[in-house]
Formats: C-alpha cells, structure tokens, sequence
C-alpha cells in the first residue's frame, strides 16, 4: 500500500510540474506595431505564436518533466537504498531517496523559470517579426 500511494503522490507532482512549469516569454521593444497594439494584444501574440511553436515543432514539455523526475527518484532510490543498508534498511532507504529527489527536481522545475527549447525560441522569435513585433530578449 506504501508503494502504491507514493506512486501516486510522484504522478500527481509530475502532472502538477506539466502544468505549472515557469518558461520564459519574449520581451518585445516598445516599435510602432507595440505602440499601436498595445500589451494586451502583444500578450495574445505571443500566445499565439507559443502555441503555433508548440504545434509545428513537436515539443513534448510534460515528457521531459516526467523523464527528468524520473531520472531524479532513480538517483535518488540508489542513494536512499545505499544509506539504508548501513542501517539495515535498504528498501526503505529506496523509498526515501526516490520520494525525495522526485518531489526536488519537481519543485526545482515549478519554481525556477526555463529556457524554451531553441527551435521553439526562434520560431516564436521569427512568428512575432512576422506580426510587426521587435523581439529583444527572453525573461
């Protein structure tokens, strides 16, 4: 039962991590086309052209958050299950490590805002030229 509710809790974190992850948007120069839209409108821009990165680069940012939590509960299990054989406790020690180096590599990644993949960076970058846009940089 132990195994079956930490498995549970690690796939609600994960699916918590795919929807919440902080990606870094681009910051558009104050030219004309800014001026005479203005931000709200730049924002739906933007949206538009992430989501058209999204569709035509095939980028799958919930597989590379569960990859990467679970490459982390890996480490983490081997860690956990070597520091509970010193104390007799192997399994438990797993357990441990895995839980906590999963529930770290998903808090690291809702917390801290990311880089787009390249493609999808220049995509969006050559998507909002295209509507008029001036973009400078990525925050």
């Amino acid at each position: 039962m132990h195994r079956a509710s930490s498995r549970h809790l690690l796939l609600a974190l994960g699916l918590l991590a795919a929807s919440a992850c902080g990606v870094k948007q681009p910051v558009l120069y104050p030219n004309a086309q800014l001026m005479r839209v203005g931000r709200e409108r730049a924002r739906a821009d933007i949206a538009a052209c992430n989501e058209l990165a999204h569709q035509y680069t095939e980028v799958n940012e919930a597989a590379e958050v569960a990859s990467k939590t679970a490459s982390a509960a890996a480490v983490g299990g081997a860690t956990g299950a070597a520091g509970g054989a010193i104390v007799g406790r192997p399994g438990t020690g797993a357990a441990i490590g895995a839980a906590t180096r999963a529930t770290a590599s998903v808090a690291r990644r809702l917390f801290s805002k990311r880089d787009p993949d390249p493609v999808v960076r220049r995509f969006v970058e050559r998507c909002l030229r295209e509507r008029g846009y001036a973009p400078i940089g990525w925050r």
